[in-house]
């Protein structure tokens, strides 16, 4: 690559550059910028003739960014938030002029009871901002968020490098959803009864403990997993035609139970709790539209926390 001029380049390359690396594709990234999509190829081949690097290369329907594009996308994304503060007014920051996609990393019970009304504050607030919820792998993490792939995750809590940060969201108490029905569960459940019952475990792994299980671990006792599903929906209907009981967090419970006429009933060990916690990346500690994005996620679960009721 040939040492280039700050003044003879585009800086809407650029633009561009973060819009297809974010829809992943010409397309999806000519609509997002109201532009032809000849267009978008035209700014792609310049931007391959200045870094000489294809910096995007096609891998099924998708376009799937090389190592350059990779290295170059934190700091292009920083300097074009940047210049977007730098021409609102005074420099503040106003989020109805941002344009962006958000990538999240979300457990599935958080998309069920905090996302909705952080979803409605988005909408009212910043109305050309979209949204994109994801799994990440915890073992990925670091590396997601580093890259830039993911602004933020929610998840449970654990140790973090110097180069992550971490924000406690809520401790949730576990509860316990059992049929109608059930032979051996009343409208009380004690800590025999429960452990002597089988139990569904909601996990994308094949093995391993749900958090659960590590409280009951601590106290030294052991419950029998029959079923691991996926999806904590399935799991409830699971419930609803079986004697298996399912433990998760109470707000989820509620949230899930309008579907079926299940039993929620507290957790039998009083010291059992899921805390979650929000991670992203430190060079993004001072980023005004992370920080934003940051602020609506702690206040839609502050706000899903008032209204959420107790079992």
């Amino acid at each position: 690559m040939h040492p280039v001029h700050l003044s003879r380049v585009d800086l809407n390359l650029f633009v561009i550059f973060d819009a297809i690396f974010t829809e992943g594709g010409v397309t999806p990234a000519s609509r997002r910028l109201n532009l032809s999509q000849p267009a978008i190829s035209h700014a792609l081949t310049r931007l391959r003739e200045m870094f000489d690097d294809p910096l995007f290369v096609r891998r099924g329907q998708a376009m799937v960014p090389t190592q350059r594009a990779r290295q170059m996308v934190e700091s292009v994304r920083a300097a074009l938030q940047r210049l977007e503060t730098t021409f609102a007014p005074n420099g503040a920051f106003d989020p109805s002029m941002l344009a962006t996609t958000f990538v999240l990393g979300l457990p599935e019970p958080f998309e069920a009871t905090a996302m909705p009304i952080f979803l409605a504050r988005v909408a009212h607030l910043a109305p050309a901002v979209d949204v994109v919820m994801i799994k990440v792998d915890r073992g990925q993490m670091k590396s997601e968020l580093a890259t830039g792939s993911v602004d933020a995750v929610v998840d449970i809590w654990r140790p973090v490098s110097g180069d992550l940060r971490s924000a406690a969201l809520t401790v949730r108490r576990f509860a316990v959803v059992a049929r109608r029905g059930h032979p051996a569960v009343g409208p009380d459940l004690d800590l025999d009864t429960y452990l002597a019952q089988g139990h569904i475990l909601v996990s994308a792994r094949r093995k391993g403990l749900g958090l659960e299980d590590y409280a009951l671990h601590g106290a030294g006792l052991e419950r029998r997993i029959k079923v691991r599903s996926r999806h904590f929906f399935a799991a409830c209907h699971m419930v609803a035609a079986t004697d298996y009981l399912l433990t998760l967090t109470e707000q989820y419970a509620q949230v899930l139970n309008a579907g079926t006429d299940n039993q929620i009933l507290p957790f039998p060990l009083d010291t059992a709790s899921s805390g979650m916690h929000l991670y992203w990346h430190a060079r993004t500690d001072d980023d005004p539209a992370n920080a934003w994005l940051r602020s609506q996620l702690l206040a839609a679960v502050e706000t899903f926390e008032r209204v959420a009721r107790p079992v």
